[in-house]
């Protein structure tokens, strides 16, 4: 009984039990409202939405700069430049995402000029990627292992937009409406987060141009592999509309939908360990390294069991959810809910990378990824369509995650230590993985 209570008093759990609670919360909303737009707009409409939506991830990764994946390290290891390191983020974010934004309008009116619907639908959602600048506070306060915020922050954004959703389907609006219901989630969750970091008392913020440029030469390393997952991850749908066409954007889409339905455990696991990995590193080898076998065998099982449960169920939980029209999508479901397994050992890996300072080889991994996955679409989208976009997914998140970083000789140790936890070796030790505070008792003594 009394370790049942150490388990709950841990921060890690208690910070992993938030972020859980939180978007169990948000995704019944997503489900709902979701289901409904979907209906509602049907799988043509639909696909223009998703179409909208492949642009906005695509130039996420010259939006954020890198910055993302070594913004935690960076608050953790200078603590007393918060402000400056915020700042400073938001500057540069700010900068890439307006010009990101411009750049998807042009691009947009050059290829699909012609379709009036699409080219509004594409501008209205991607206003967004400037408001997405300020999730910056976010990686506060996960650094601070305080999920507890960004969950009602996130929740409060969630009901906002879902409410608004709700009122342009009770009115029978039209798809451009829905394509600017991002934007009202986005604002609601900094707003929340912002007042809360200076009630917190956060620091205030600067801006450091020096220190952007030693920020972006850490960060840099990832723009590209972040264009490359984007490439390899929403080249299907880019493909499929302009090959296919909309509806099989659609059902490709909810096949997508349904299976990162759940995935926000994953992102609350790594979300939560990450920080204790990065703590690690500073004072304990071994620890650190049992560590990232613990996230990636933790991450790896939970996705294999909740992809198990979606083969089973997918062709019933499509009729009952959106209907038989959406039935196609019951195929690219079941192929594409594997790779969810992969995608997020890949985004616990990045913990690894930056300790190790090995981010200016990850490019190379997402480069032969992303080739891979273009050349497996142009074969396979043709003859299996919406089926053939996952299978490509699927393939490629395995290679980029196990195949290719065995190749890469810096990045060999990762790949070892990601098999470990797959199959369950070393992971135990002399000492605790974690007690309350996120820290073995070992490594919480050299630290104090």
């Amino acid at each position: 009984m009394l370790k049942i209570k150490n388990i709950l008093k841990n921060k890690i759990v208690a910070n992993a039990g938030w972020l859980i609670a939180g978007k169990v919360v948000q995704m019944l909303l997503s489900l709902v409202v979701g289901v409904l737009t979907a209906r509602y707009l049907g799988p043509s409409n639909y696909g223009v939405i998703n179409y909208a939506a492949t642009f906005s991830a695509f130039f996420l990764a010259f939006c954020t700069l890198g910055i993302n994946s070594v913004i935690v390290k960076e608050f953790i290891d200078n603590p007393k430049e918060e402000g400056k390191t915020i700042g400073t983020t938001l500057f540069l974010r700010g900068i890439s995402s307006v010009l990101s934004f411009l750049t998807i309008i042009v691009i947009v009116f050059l290829i699909n000029g012609n379709e009036k619907i699409t080219l509004i639908v594409c501008i209205l959602y991607n206003i967004s990627l400037i408001f997405g600048i300020l999730d910056t506070f976010y990686y506060w306060f996960q650094a601070k292992l305080k999920a507890k915020v960004t969950a009602i922050a996130t929740l409060c954004g969630y009901v906002i937009s879902s409410a608004y959703k709700i009122v342009l389907l009770a009115t029978g609006q039209s798809v451009e409406l829905f394509a600017i219901a991002t934007m009202f989630d986005y604002i609601t969750v900094y707003a929340i987060e912002i007042v809360v970091y200076k009630k917190l008392g956060g620091q205030k913020l600067k801006v450091s141009l020096s220190y952007g440029k030693e920020l972006f030469k850490k960060s840099y390393h990832f723009i590209l592999p972040s264009l490359m997952v984007a490439i390899y991850g929403y080249t299907d749908k880019f493909m499929l509309k302009n090959i296919i066409s909309d509806t099989e954007v659609g059902y490709y889409s909810t096949a997508v939908h349904i299976c990162t339905l759940w995935t926000f455990v994953l992102a609350a696991i790594v979300d939560s360990v990450v920080p204790s990995i990065m703590q690690a590193n500073k004072k304990d080898k071994a620890l650190f390294e049992r560590r990232c076998r613990f996230l990636y065998s933790t991450v790896f099982y939970v996705a294999v069991i909740a992809s198990t449960a979606i083969c089973i169920l997918a062709e019933l939980g499509i009729k009952i959810l959106f209907g038989e029209a959406y039935l196609p999508a019951a195929t690219p479901l079941r192929i594409v809910t594997w790779y969810t397994a992969f995608s997020y050992l890949g985004a616990a890996r990045d913990s690894w990378i930056v300790c190790e300072n090995k981010q200016k080889y990850i490019k190379y991994v997402y480069l032969c990824s992303c080739l891979v996955n273009v050349a497996l679409n142009f074969v396979l989208i043709p003859y299996m369509q919406s089926s053939g976009a996952a299978l490509a997914s699927l393939i490629t998140q395995f290679a980029s995650v196990l195949l290719v970083p065995f190749i890469i000789k810096p990045l060999r140790r990762n790949a070892v230590l990601m098999t470990e936890g797959i199959t369950f070796r070393k992971i135990k030790g002399d000492t605790p993985l974690f007690d309350k505070n996120g820290y073995s008792e070992e490594t919480e003594e050299n630290i104090e």
